[in-house]
């Protein structure tokens, strides 16, 4: 298949980033209190390091990470641990999620062991990783995924190929804009350091074709860098052309299987972001404790992007804006596409939180009244993962496992492409999300049973063949000792 075959489907729709890419970074106001919670990646939650009643300095660990896949978590202020406790945290189940609260002293008094190295090349790409690590680097680009998890899983015997994400495709998102357009030195820096983790030959830094200063800005620092390793590639702004799998065709002619990962076919993708963090950490001592977050919609009095502590306040960054116009109806962490609407704004600012659209209804209007499907096939012409979506909505009702398994639910990737063209307003990409962990649980149900079934039965036969043994022992030993064996 070529590129433009692996990259069928997607959308191009407006992307609504003018109003907040006017401005320059901003840094957002410090509040009283930040909570941290302690699952705010993918895998297991950390496990706290201090208790209530600690003192704690900024940037000092403050959560290690849990055995297997986890990450560190850094104070982002200094100040005091008053509670370790249940606290609403901005994620689709809405449940509370145990956190660390920090009362902050105004001081932001620096741990005394946040030190940075002085040349990443003078480590082994071992404690490379093991460094990136114990800076509490996640994927920034939405799954918050452990980098050093990634990249040790991702290691072959010639090293894959990176590629850093600037492909920011979903409408209203726009930190990676800002930060390729500003801090492009330290996405080199952080694409060099990745390089050197990973054994990598080489680094490919993926960018839209609608953001021209962002280009120039990369292009200057590529340059400054002078490493060969490293280039540019420019891609269609089509939505949604920044997913891993739809970035990996564009860019490298070449498809991830259904069933597999990126490192399957020798690539390791990251965020720009995640770079230019493992950059602050190497070159200035800089855990992540804060992160670009986009601000925007018709119902803040001013958009933008803030350098925002882990743990901040949307209150606080909203109020930041100016606070919510009469127009505002719809807070929403995340894109217009993928984002996860949410019910208040007391939830606090984690390591995934990439954006917060205040919406008015001009932004987004309400799903109108759901019709039945009418078989038109326009989702299935923008599923960019060449799924049928019509038909998985057909086996939905009733749930038809092996249907849905066939049909590949477990491929979506939840682009919503195909709610965007539905003229009946079904919530398609809604129904498969709730779907999916149902039809994962159901299959390994399947699979543990099938297991249970070929035991039972490789126990039968082993019971059968030891019996059979057994008597035949038991006959050579009645037999007449002067009778002739066959």
């Amino acid at each position: 298949m070529t590129a433009r075959e692996l990259l069928a489907g997607g959308l191009r729709i407006e992307a609504h980033k003018q109003r907040s890419t006017k401005a320059p970074i901003r840094a957002a106001s410090l509040t009283e209190r930040y909570v941290i919670p302690l699952d705010q990646h993918s895998g297991l939650p950390a496990v706290p390091l201090v208790k209530p009643s600690d003192r704690v300095r900024m940037w000092q660990p403050i959560a290690q990470p849990a055995p297997g896949i986890s990450a560190w978590l850094h104070s982002p202020v200094s100040g005091e641990v008053i509670a370790i406790e249940p606290r609403p945290a901005p994620h689709r189940l809405g449940a509370p999620t145990l956190s660390i609260v920090i009362a902050n002293d105004g001081r932001d008094r620096r741990f005394e062991n946040a030190a940075a190295i002085v040349s990443f090349e003078q480590i082994s790409p071992n404690e490379a990783c093991e460094h990136i690590a114990r800076g509490g680097i996640v994927g920034l680009g939405g799954a918050a995924f452990p980098t050093a998890n990634k990249l040790e899983s991702s290691l072959c015997e010639n090293g894959p190929q990176l590629l850093l994400n600037g492909a920011e495709c979903e409408p209203y998102i726009s930190c990676d804009e800002v930060l390729m357009r500003e801090r492009a030195e330290d996405i080199v820096f952080g694409a060099r350091a990745l390089l050197h983790a990973l054994c990598s030959p080489n680094c490919t830094i993926a960018i839209e074709d609608d953001v021209p200063e962002a280009q120039a800005a990369l292009r200057q620092a590529v340059d400054k860098a002078a490493d060969p390793r490293i280039r540019i590639k420019v891609v269609p702004a089509i939505y949604p052309a920044g997913g891993e799998r739809q970035l990996i065709a564009t860019v490298f002619d070449a498809e991830v299987p259904h069933d597999g990962l990126p490192a399957d076919i020798g690539v390791v993708c990251q965020n720009v972001g995640t770079a230019a963090a493992i950059a602050r950490w190497i070159r200035d001592g800089q855990p992540l404790v804060s992160r670009i977050v986009t601000v925007t919609g018709d119902g803040v009095s001013e958009a933008g992007n803030w350098e925002t502590r882990i743990g901040t306040p949307f209150s606080s960054l909203i109020a930041d804006c100016g606070g919510y116009t009469e127009r505002m109806s719809r807070l929403i962490m995340g894109g217009s596409m993928m984002g996860t609407s949410l019910a208040h704004d007391d939830l606090p600012v984690v390591k995934a939180t990439n954006c917060i659209i205040a919406a008015s209804a001009l932004d987004l209007q309400p799903r109108g009244l759901e019709m039945p499907c009418i078989r038109c096939g326009n989702c299935s012409q923008v599923c960019p993962a060449f799924l049928l979506p019509q038909q998985l909505h057909w086996y939905l009702q009733p749930f038809d496992s092996d249907q849905l398994a066939r049909h590949g639910l477990l491929d979506c990737i939840e682009c919503g492409c195909c709610d965007y063209v539905c003229p009946s307003q079904i919530p398609l990409a809604e129904r498969f999300r709730e779907a999916k962990p149902l039809l994962a649980r159901e299959l390994d149900a399947h699979l543990s049973a099938d297991a249970a079934r070929a035991r039972f039965v490789a126990r039968n036969e082993r019971l059968a063949r030891l019996e059979a043994e057994h008597r035949a022992k038991l006959a050579q030993k009645r037999r007449p000792k002067n009778e002739p064996t066959s």
